[in-house]
């Protein structure tokens, strides 16, 4: 199964979004640096801030499409202080 997920990092107070049908390994993938020249590689302080799983790897492409096409701070909080938003997106993108 699928996930999006939302990584934040203090130092440059960003977030960054991805989708993956490996979370554990995407993110070790993302704190080791593998992609050196990939936006995650500039700090080294991400933190797992969000996450949806259980999605077809379909869904989770819609649904991290969805999130970044928002372009909202607010909304990246608010997915996580309000979780009927998350249900919505499962809803949607079913």
């Amino acid at each position: 199964m699928a996930s999006v997920y939302i990584m934040y990092s203090e130092t440059s107070d960003k977030f960054y979004i991805g989708s993956t049908k490996n979370i554990k390994e995407r993110i070790e993938y993302h704190l080791s640096k593998e992609f050196a020249s990939s936006f995650t590689a500039k700090y080294s302080d991400w933190k797992l801030f969000f996450e949806i799983n259980d999605l077809t790897i379909t869904q989770a492409r819609q649904i991290e499409a969805h999130i970044k096409k928002m372009k909202s701070r607010k909304y990246i909080l608010d997915l996580k202080k309000h979780p009927e938003i998350s249900q919505k997106l499962l809803k949607k993108y079913y």
